[in-house]
């Protein structure tokens, strides 16, 4: 194509008249040096380079007039041909060039680059793309472009978007075709898709030919296909599909950068027979010089007066080569500066070599900058064939994928992709109140996809009955689904397998469980304030500080004397009386009155709680569930139920320790009632458990007369759509539901279709109604051990003093048994009417 036109854009001295009438100043004061161009001069893309080569010589030295060296630049053409493209490359080498541009194909590339090692010259290429080239292994070879393998992961990333499980990929059988085919296959391997068939064009292939091989791929049930070609071989591949009815809908395709007109104008030549392809290409940034270029270019064309020209657009292999010239120019000066131009030659290329790698600047095609031999990877362009032009429909970048995708034309002239993203559903055959969880999960579904920024096209494939949720995401592990969409919960052994948006609702497990009679049916209910063990201690408490009144005060007060009888009437009636204050009784001894004080504040304490507890279950109507928690239920052994399917069976066994054969599923809330009104000991079970929101629904359904939730809660993640690990339509999706969400005008509309209240949270139940507790004696421990340190400090001082104004030391000396019966008779004698309650001025004894 264009080759007469563009080879008579070849000539230097045109290319400098045409442009600025004459050529740079002070060329013959410069130091030369020798560079060899190696280029098929009559392909489209080596004409187009071989200009851009010497408009890149001219502008630079037109900036940099005071450069000390010039480059020679003797370009000789490879004919296309291997064996042509190492013969005048070798001649070049005999000539002591310091570097060689070129050569233009990865299969010439091989052999220049082994001669140009041994001559220890740089070979610089921006056109031999194939990753299998590499400097790592020929230190001497330099690609001023980015190689084939830089465009896979956004062609993985398109394929993963439109859900494609089988991609069959088409290549031409040259080094340049075969040297992606490793880095795809591990591309589509990481994202699940499948490669069931290669098919490999030879590069001298026919029309014909290539229509024989098509044939066996358009049998298959693929129709998603990968063309990795020269545009030479490209143009016949798409003629020969177009012919065979492969370019209709259903069919999808997608080309790598070498099949684009931005990349090789001949692709303009069989643009009809590529409508609806998709490709990626390197995308340049756009800046003034690179439109000045541009200008400039059309002025170079036009000036031929030639209209077939005029289609000959400036590629992005045109702009490496004037981006390569500017560099080498820039190194080679740099040489000089480091006075390494005076070296052998073998010592000055390999300086020319290591200055060309640490080059620098901002050049046409955006931003030089080689690692590890080659430019660093960047933008790229995903374009859409629509009638005569290439339309963008996104941007990939290595850091964030694709971007602002939007809808393309595919084959046939239509918006619908020919492979749907399959997604998985549990059954929808439940009648049950529980579908309306599933149906809401539908909606928040559907209110997403208005949300994303690319259509996305699916279709809904029920689950087999009875198969648990589980085995429902385990299909996006098999590759049988793309995604799964409904009520299903994030659980942490779950996203080993899968990857879960955001939750578009909050969850968690309760107990559910039979409601006990009202207890104020209960002829005891005034026992149920306090514990057993609290009860039994105040009694003993009332009975403790009798005696320990009674003790103090019985010699010295006339109204704890008298009959034993008597006397311990006195002692309850006193103690039981101050439960009341209704004791009439006076007590003289100080002592007693310091116990008394402290029993009286235990008693208001006591009373008062007494009163509150009994209040509460009197007046608030409570119905108290048959069961607290599932400690109570494994201590019976009982059964429990669960919702069938669900991940809820492995928390019973693996964080509550429930056994396996005490557990028993139900699917809905029919079955919950009918297990729950049987009970564990009749075939059915003592308490159900289940996530918030169905359990809500059953109490809605059957009310909280019979039925109560009650806690702790297991907290899980909530409900969420699940996608295979890494993909990359799991953010798209987040954020579409967190605006979804956070628009509570559209969630809130979707949670009343379903639903009269948020059952959604834990906080909507009505039933969440626990028992309250009765008080026990730990509540007032710490009361009862003040009370008793205090009784046993005044018994023990009132017992001191009395041994004390009895005996004296020598009466230690009598038997133990003499001495107590001294005591007693002490103890029950009367003290002096000092003393009495009538004329004595109590004091501390």
């Amino acid at each position: 194509m264009h080759g007469t036109l563009h080879y008579s854009l070849l000539c230097p001295s045109f290319l400098l008249l045409c442009l600025w009438g004459r050529p740079f100043l002070d060329a013959k004061e410069a130091i030369p040096i020798p560079i060899g161009v190696v280029l098929d001069l009559n392909s489209s893309i080596g004409s187009v380079s071989n200009s851009c080569i010497w408009m890149a010589y001219q502008d630079f030295y037109q900036r940099h007039p005071h450069y000390k060296t010039r480059l020679t630049l003797q370009t000789r053409d490879s004919e296309q041909n291997v064996v042509t493209a190492a013969s005048v490359a070798q001649e070049l080498l005999n000539e002591k060039v310091h570097a060689i541009i070129g050569p233009q194909t990865s299969e010439q590339a091989w052999f220049v680059i082994e001669l140009g090692s041994k001559a220890q010259v740089p070979v610089i290429s921006f056109s031999a793309t194939s990753p299998s080239l590499s400097s790592t292994q020929k230190p001497y070879f330099i690609r001023t472009a980015r190689d084939d393998s830089s465009q896979v992961e956004a062609i993985s990333d398109i394929v993963e978007v439109y859900g494609w499980r089988e991609i069959v990929p088409i290549y031409e059988d040259t080094e340049y075709g075969n040297g992606l085919n490793l880095y795809l296959h591990d591309a589509f391997v990481n994202i699940g898709t499948r490669v069931p068939y290669r098919c490999v064009i030879g590069p001298h292939f026919g029309v014909e030919e290539i229509s024989k091989e098509l044939e066996k791929v358009k049998c298959m049930a693929t129709k998603v296909f990968l063309v990795h070609m020269s545009s030479e071989v490209g143009c016949k591949l798409f003629l020969a599909a177009k012919k065979s009815g492969m370019m209709a809908k259903g069919y999808a395709w997608i080309v790598t950068e070498g099949l684009s007109a931005e990349v090789d104008p001949m692709i303009l030549k069989c643009m009809d027979s590529m409508q609806g392809v998709l490709g990626v290409r390197p995308r340049p940034n756009h800046s003034k010089r690179l439109e000045n270029f541009k200008e400039r270019w059309k002025v170079l064309l036009s000036g031929k007066g030639n209209n077939e020209s005029n289609g000959t657009n400036v590629t992005i292999f045109g702009l490496w080569a004037y981006d390569t010239v500017w560099a080498l120019a820039k190194a080679v000066e740099n040489v000089w500066k480091q006075n390494a131009l005076s070296q052998n030659h073998n010592a000055t290329n390999t300086t020319l070599l290591n200055t060309i790698l640490a080059t620098k600047f901002h050049g046409l095609s955006g931003s030089f900058h080689l690692v590890k031999g080659q430019l660093e990877p960047s933008t790229l362009e995903v374009f859409n064939v629509v009638e005569q032009s290439e339309r963008s429909i996104a941007n990939w970048m290595p850091e964030r994928g694709l971007s602002k995708l939007k809808q393309p034309k595919w084959p046939g002239n239509t918006t619908e992709p020919p492979a749907k993203l399959r997604i998985g559903i549990p059954p929808t055959n439940s009648v049950n109140e529980f579908k309306k969880v599933l149906n809401f999960s539908f909606d928040v579904f559907f209110e997403a996809l208005k949300i994303l920024p690319f259509p996305l096209h699916y279709e809904f494939t029920p689950y087999k009955i009875h198969g648990s949720y589980d085995e429902l995401l385990m299909q996006i592990k098999e590759k049988r689904y793309d995604a799964v969409v409904g009520d299903v919960t994030i659980v942490a052994n779950r996203s080993n397998y899968v990857d879960f948006t955001m939750p578009f609702s909050e969850s968690g497990v309760a107990m559910l469980v039979l409601a006990k009679h009202d207890e104020r049916q209960n002829i005891w209910i005034f026992l149920k304030p306090f514990s057993w063990d609290l009860w039994l201690t105040t009694g003993a408490a009332f009975i403790f500080i009798g005696f320990i009144v009674w003790f103090i005060e019985h010699r010295s007060n006339s109204e704890f004397r008298g009959t034993p009888k008597n006397q311990l009437g006195m002692a309850l009636w006193f103690s039981f009386s101050t439960l009341v204050f209704a004791h009439r009784e006076r007590v003289v001894n100080n002592w007693s009155r310091f116990v008394l004080i402290i029993w009286f504040f235990v008693v208001l304490i006591i009373t008062q709680s007494y009163t509150a507890s009994l209040a509460s279950i009197l007046t608030v109507q409570k119905l108290q569930p048959a069961f607290m928690d599932a400690e109570e239920i494994k201590r019976n052994n009982y059964l429990v139920g669960y919702h069938q399917d669900s991940f809820v069976r492995g928390l019973l066994i693996e964080k509550l320790g429930f056994k396996e054969s005490k557990l028993k599923g139900y699917d809905g809330p029919e079955a919950y009632q009918h297990a729950l009104s049987l009970g564990s000991n009749n075939g059915g079970v003592a308490a159900i458990f289940d996530e918030i929101v169905f359990i809500n629904l059953f109490l809605m359904k059957y009310g909280s007369k019979k039925y109560q939730m009650v806690g702790p809660t297991y907290k899980t993640d909530g409900f969420a759509f699940a996608f295979p690990r890494n993909s990359p339509l799991v953010p798209y999706f987040s954020r579409a539901i967190t605006n979804v969400t956070e628009n509570r005008t559209t969630f809130d509309g979707i949670k009343k279709k379903y639903f009269s209240s948020d059952v959604m949270s834990e906080d909507a139940s009505t039933s969440m109604a626990l028992e309250s507790p009765n008080l026990t004696l730990k509540s007032f421990g710490g009361l009862y051990i003040i009370t008793l340190l205090t009784s046993l400090l005044a018994l023990t001082v009132r017992l001191f003093k009395m041994i004390h104004s009895k005996f004296i030391a020598r009466d230690f000396q009598r038997s133990l048994s003499e001495m107590m019966i001294e005591l007693e008779k002490h103890f029950n004698k009367e003290e002096s009417s000092l003393h009495s309650p009538q004329n004595s001025t109590p004091g501390m004894e």
